[in-house]
């Protein structure tokens, strides 16, 4: 029989690979020993030798074994657990890479990385919160769009990191985060007015605000805010028509919305129209009795009424108030108790705004109800 002999190269390589088989081999058996600092050591060594760099099943053991020293309250002191689970991540991550035949660990590390996404998000959105709060923005950004790799579809990651790039005047960067919700159609109100106020504070650009406001028109078609906004836009621009055609086709095509009166009310007064906005606002409270704005502007209408009376009777003569003045007056008053019972609903629907109780306050007064404008004045102390 043939007898063939290895080469002294061919033992020393053997030894080597063996060694490192070996390393891998030592590192499992510490940790299930739970010995894991000896365990870290073995594994760190594996990964990195030429001879097992590409070994599946070494990069398994090294997540196994950085997950456990993450999550133990001895070893884990060795490490920082956030370091300690990404590398977890990341090394579980390289498994379905190296084993393109028998999957041996591939299902295993998918499963052990799924679990481990939660841990690193946390991780990372507590070290973004850390260093925002010590006014490191920079260092947050980051920190936020490390959290976003683990839950792209979470959107308060996103929200931070935007809130992180304005901290650090990167609005080119938190603009960018705030579209990728728009495009995933995550955006909430708030996010399209952090653009709202980029695109028109920040770049002074009307056209790119009004794009904006298409886009948070089209996903918030009831926003009170976004509607007064687009039309304010118009307004500047000279373009009252083509906002009131706009204004009166969305009341066609919704009669029966409250907001879309009160944007109209609203529209009209700027453009000193009060008598055509007070039908809007009354058409507006007969829809939604509960509707603030339209309440609280019908209340303006006819406390400005009364107002303005009791002003032209104040300047008169005394000959001219003997003839007029208590008449006016009387008128004024009339006025005024229209003007009370919008300015009470008004204040049953946001019982905390000051402009209305500081205009109850004013009716109460006017219309001789000491208590009742004693009362307002505490309510009003406590705001």
């Amino acid at each position: 029989m043939k007898k063939f002999l290895l080469t002294a190269a061919a033992v020393v390589s053997m030894q080597v690979a063996f060694a490192q088989t070996s390393a891998i081999t030592n590192a499992i058996m510490h940790q299930q020993k739970g010995t894991l600092d000896k365990a870290k050591a073995e594994i760190d060594k594996a990964v990195v030798h030429e001879k097992t760099m590409n070994n599946a099943k070494a990069w398994y053991y090294k997540g196994v074994i950085y997950q456990d020293m993450a999550n133990h309250p001895i070893y884990g002191k060795l490490m920082d657990p956030a370091e300690a689970s990404k590398q977890a991540y990341e090394a579980f991550s390289k498994v379905p890479e190296l084993e393109t035949k028998k999957k041996e660990f591939t299902d295993e590390a998918n499963k052990r990385k799924e679990a481990l996404m939660s841990n690193m998000y946390a991780f990372a959105l507590n070290a973004g919160v850390e260093h925002y709060n010590n006014k490191n923005f920079a260092e947050a950004q980051k920190a936020y769009l490390n959290a976003i790799t683990y839950k792209p579809e979470d959107t308060t990651a996103y929200i931070y990191a935007a809130y992180a790039a304005a901290g650090n005047e990167d609005y080119a960067g938190a603009k960018k985060l705030y579209n990728q919700l728009v495009d995933k159609n995550l955006a909430s109100a708030n996010v399209y007015n952090q653009l709202l106020y980029i695109s028109s504070n920040v770049e002074k650009n009307d056209q790119e605000t009004l794009a904006v406001l298409e886009k948070a028109r089209a996903k918030y078609p009831d926003n009170r805010n976004f509607m007064l906004q687009e039309l304010d836009l118009y307004l500047k621009s000279g373009r009252e028509q083509e906002s009131m055609a706009k204004l009166d086709a969305a009341i066609k095509a919704d009669p029966n919305n409250a907001n879309l009166y009160t944007v109209r009310g609203n529209m009209l007064e700027r453009m000193k129209k009060p008598d055509d906005a007070l039908a809007s606002y009354k058409k507006a409270a007969e829809l939604d009795p509960t509707n603030f704005d339209a309440q609280y502007n019908l209340g303006v209408y006819y406390f400005n009424k009364g107002a303005n009376l009791n002003n032209k009777a104040n300047k008169m003569s005394l000959a001219e108030y003997q003839k007029n003045g208590k008449a006016m007056q009387a008128e004024a008053k009339k006025f005024f108790t229209q003007a009370l019972p919008h300015f009470e609903s008004a204040y049953k629907v946001q019982p905390k705004d000051r402009t209305t109780v500081q205009s109850l306050l004013k009716v109460y007064t006017a219309l001789d109800r000491p208590a009742d404008a004693k009362r307002m004045d505490a309510v009003l102390q406590q705001l």
